[in-house]
C-alpha cells in the first residue's frame, strides 16, 4: 500500500535580518509572497498533496488577508505555531495525526500513522520537484531522507589565537524538506525541547535514530538576507515563466 504523503511548512520568521516591517515569509517577490511560492513548489510535485502551514497566531489573520488579496487558491490547512520551531512542528504533527485519523476512522492509530511527513521551511521557495520526489522516495525506503549539498567553499575552524583549515568533504550543507516516517517523527517530538535541536534531523537523532542523506538542489536556499531576496526573485521569475 502506498504511504500517505503530507507536507508540513513551518513559517515563523520575523524578517529582522532583511530589515523588513513584515515577516519574511510574507515579503513579495516575483509577484507574490514568498510563502505562496513555497506552497506552489509542492503543488508542482503533487497538486493534491495535503499541506499544513504552521504560523504564529498573531500572523494568521494577516496571512488570510494575503490569500484573499492574491486570490491564492491552493488548498492548505493553517496550524497555530508554538514558542519555538520545535513546538511549532510538534503542533503541526498533532494536526497531521488528526487529519490521518479522519481519513481512516476505522483503522487503529498505528495503521493511521503509516505516512510520510515532509517538514519544510516556509522561506525555501526554490526547492525543486526532483528534490521533493527524491526525499519522499528515499524516506519510504529508509525511514528518513534529508536533502544536503557538498560544500564548495573552504572551511575553517576558529581557535583563540589562530584558525585552522578543515576537510570540507567531511561536511554537508543541510536543507529541507526533511522527510520522515510519521511514527518516527511523532516519537521524536515527544521529547522535551533542547536548544541543541537545530532541525528535524537533530530531533530524530536524539532518540537514537540515524538519518539518511540524499541530494538536494543548489538553489534551494533559505531566504535570510536582502541578497537572498534578489537571487530568489530572479530564479522565481525564471521558474514562473516556465510551464507549470
Amino acid at each position: 500500500m502506498e504511504l500517505t504523503k503530507i507536507v508540513l511548512i513551518v513559517a515563523g520568521g520575523k524578517g529582522e535580518r532583511m530589515q523588513s516591517d513584515i515577516p519574511k515569509q510574507f515579503i513579495e517577490i516575483a509577484g507574490k509572497p514568498i510563502l505562496m511560492h513555497t506552497i506552489e513548489a509542492f503543488a508542482r510535485y503533487d497538486f493534491d498533496l495535503p499541506v499544513f502551514v504552521v504560523l504564529p497566531v498573531t500572523q494568521i489573520e494577516f496571512w488570510k488577508n494575503l490569500c484573499s488579496k492574491y486570490s491564492f487558491k491552493f488548498s492548505h490547512q493553517v496550524v497555530i505555531g508554538g514558542e519555538t520551531r520545535f513546538h511549532s512542528v510538534k503542533n503541526g504533527l498533532e494536526a497531521v495525526a488528526a487529519f490521518l485519523a479522519s481519513l481512516y476512522p476505522d483503522k487503529s492509530e498505528e495503521e493511521n500513522n503509516s505516512a510520510l511527513v515532509a517538514v519544510h521551511d516556509g522561506v525555501r521557495p526554490l526547492v525543486s520537484v526532483e528534490t521533493i520526489r527524491r526525499c519522499f522516495d528515499e524516506a519510504e525506503k529508509f525511514g528518513s531522507a534529508i536533502p544536503s549539498m557538498d560544500l564548495v567553499d573552504s572551511l575553517r575552524t576558529i581557535h583563540t589565537k589562530y584558525s585552522q583549515s578543515l576537510d570540507r568533504s567531511a561536511y554537508k550543507l543541510v536543507q529541507t524538506p526533511q522527510v520522515f516516517d510519521f511514527n518516527i517523527l511523532k516519537k521524536a517530538y515527544e521529547q522535551e525541547f533542547s536548544p541543541l535541536f537545530t532541525d528535524d534531523a537533530s530531533v530524530v537523532e536524539a532518540i537514537g535514530v540515524n538519518v539518511h542523506l540524499t541530494e538536494g538542489n543548489r538553489e534551494n536556499i533559505k531566504l535570510t538576507t536582502a541578497f537572498d531576496l534578489e537571487l530568489a526573485s530572479f530564479l522565481l521569475a525564471k521558474r514562473e515563466n516556465s510551464s507549470y
